[in-house]
C-alpha cells in the first residue's frame, strides 16, 4: 500500500523535465551536444590552445606537410594550419551563434506581433515576409552583403567585412523564425490561461512575455539549433567565394578558400577545415533532431 501511495502522490514531471529525460536517451544527440561544447571551448580559449599565433609566418616551413612540429602542416605563407583552424573556430562559431541570436530576437518580435494582433496587421506583416521568402536565400544574402559593403560605413576592411557578414546573415535568417513564431503564437493565444490573463487586465506585452513566449520556447530552440549551422555554412560559403571574411581573418570558410586552389598538390590545406565543418554541421543537425524529438509530445510513449 505504501508503494502505491507514493506513486499516487508523486509530483508529475514538467514538460521540460520529460523532454530532458527523452533527450538523454538519444545517444547521438548527447554526443553531438558535448562535441559542440568542446568546439565552443576551443574557440573561447583559442589563444591558449593554439600552438602558434594564427598570423605568424614561418618562411622556412612554407607548405609543410603534417609533421611533429606542425600537426596539420602549414599554408602558402608558412602559417600553422592547426592554429588557424583553432582561431577559425572562434570566428565561425561566433558568427553562427551571434547571427542566430540576432535573427531570433528580430524574428520572435516580428512573428509575435503579427500572430498576436492578427487582422490587417498580420496580413501586411506576413506579405512582407512572403516577399522575402520568395527570394532565394543565397541571392538575398549576397545582395544584402554587397549593398552594405557599398555604403562604406567603416574604413577598417576587417571590421567592414565582419560587420557586413553579421548584418547580412541576421537580415536573412529572421524570416523563417518569424513564420514559426507567428504560427505558435496563433495557437497559444487561444489557450484558457491566456484568456484568463486578458480578463484580469494584463497588458499585451506582459501576456506575451509571461504566458506566450515560455510556452513556445521549445519549437523556437529547436529551430535555433538548425539556424546556427546554416549561418556557419553561409559564412563559409561567402568567405569561400570572396564576399565574406578575408585574410588575415581566420575562419573555416577562409581556410577552405585558400586550400581549394592547391587541392591536388597540398590537400591538407582544405581537408582539415572541410572535416571540421562537416563534423560541426553534423553535430548541430543531430542535436537539433534530438531536441525536436524530445519536445514532441507524441514521443512521450
Amino acid at each position: 500500500m505504501s508503494n502505491i501511495t507514493q506513486q499516487q502522490i508523486r509530483t508529475p514531471k514538467s514538460l521540460w523535465s520529460e523532454s530532458y529525460d527523452r533527450l538523454k536517451k538519444n545517444k547521438a544527440s548527447v554526443v553531438s551536444f558535448w562535441f559542440i561544447v568542446v568546439i565552443c571551448l576551443v574557440a573561447l580559449f583559442a589563444e591558449t590552445l593554439a600552438p602558434y599565433p594564427y598570423y605568424e609566418q614561418y618562411i622556412d616551413d612554407i607548405l609543410a606537410s603534417p609533421n611533429s612540429k606542425y600537426l596539420l602542416g602549414t599554408d602558402s605563407l608558412g602559417r600553422d594550419m592547426l592554429s588557424r583552424l583553432i582561431y577559425g573556430a572562434r570566428m565561425s562559431m561566433a558568427v553562427g551563434i551571434f547571427t542566430a541570436i540576432i535573427s531570433l530576437f528580430i524574428g520572435a518580435t516580428y512573428g509575435a506581433i503579427s500572430g498576436w494582433f492578427g487582422g490587417k496587421i498580420d496580413a501586411v506583416l506576413m506579405r512582407f515576409v512572403d516577399i522575402l521568402y520568395s527570394i532565394p536565400t543565397l541571392v538575398l544574402l549576397i545582395l544584402v552583403k554587397v549593398i552594405f559593403d557599398s555604403l562604406n560605413l567603416f574604413e577598417d576592411p576587417e571590421l567592414k567585412a565582419l560587420t557586413g557578414i553579421l548584418l547580412a546573415l541576421s537580415v536573412v535568417g529572421w524570416v523563417n523564425l518569424a513564420r514559426v513564431v507567428r504560427g505558435q503564437v496563433l495557437q497559444v493565444k487561444e489557450m484558457t490561461y491566456v484568456e484568463a490573463a486578458k480578463a484580469m487586465g494584463a497588458s499585451h506585452i506582459w501576456i506575451l512575455i509571461k504566458h506566450v513566449f515560455p510556452n513556445i520556447l521549445g519549437p523556437v530552440i529547436v529551430l535555433l539549433t538548425f539556424q546556427i549551422p546554416a549561418n556557419i555554412l553561409f559564412e563559409s560559403f561567402l568567405s569561400f567565394i570572396g564576399l565574406g571574411l578575408q585574410p588575415p581573418f581566420s575562419s573555416w570558410g577562409v581556410l577552405a578558400n585558400e586550400g581549394w586552389r592547391s587541392l591536388r598538390s597540398f590537400p591538407h590545406l582544405i581537408v582539415s577545415p572541410g572535416i571540421v565543418l562537416f563534423l560541426v554541421m553534423l553535430s548541430f543537425n543531430l542535436f537539433g533532431d534530438g531536441l525536436r524529438d524530445a519536445f514532441d509530445p507524441k514521443m512521450k510513449k
